[in-house]
């Protein structure tokens, strides 16, 4: 057992509240490009595709009759250049692991009433915070 020590609290457990951020484990979702800040998905992108090979014209068939994404078409050195505007999804699957962002009662002894709130924008966690934060800043001051 790891021995932890703290510094005992000046404060009934029912004056605080805990702010965390956690991930589950092995939790990944298919995210979109714009959520994960996708340098494709902002700048656009090339794919340069050899339609000299089966993989190739299978690859460039599907660019110009199923992608149903916005390109120019280029072709150089028997390759052809597909260039694809910016703010559209690329074609790599993003996954990422949900964070939760949670605000509970209480402190490191337990949340005597049990009350919790998760918040679903990390904007909104961070607002929540700041703002509890500033309370605390006011009532120090007042003495």
């Amino acid at each position: 057992m790891q021995m932890v020590n703290r510094i005992d609290p000046n404060m009934p457990v029912g004056a605080y509240q805990t702010y965390s951020i956690t991930a589950p484990r092995d939790a990944a979702v298919v995210a979109a490009c714009e959520q994960v800040g996708c340098a494709a998905w902002a700048n656009g992108w090339d794919s340069v595709i050899d339609e000299r090979t089966e993989l190739g014209q299978q690859q460039a068939a599907y660019i110009r009759g199923q992608s149903r994404r916005t390109f120019r078409e280029m072709k150089t050195d028997g390759l052809t250049v597909f260039r694809f505007e910016a703010h559209q999804r690329c074609f790599e699957e993003h996954r990422t692991r949900p964070e939760i962002y949670l605000v509970r009662d209480g402190d490191w002894r337990g949340n005597p009433t049990g009350r919790q709130r998760q918040h679903t924008r990390p904007a909104d966690w961070v607002e929540d915070m700041t703002e509890n934060q500033g309370r605390i800043v006011d009532l120090q001051q007042r003495g």
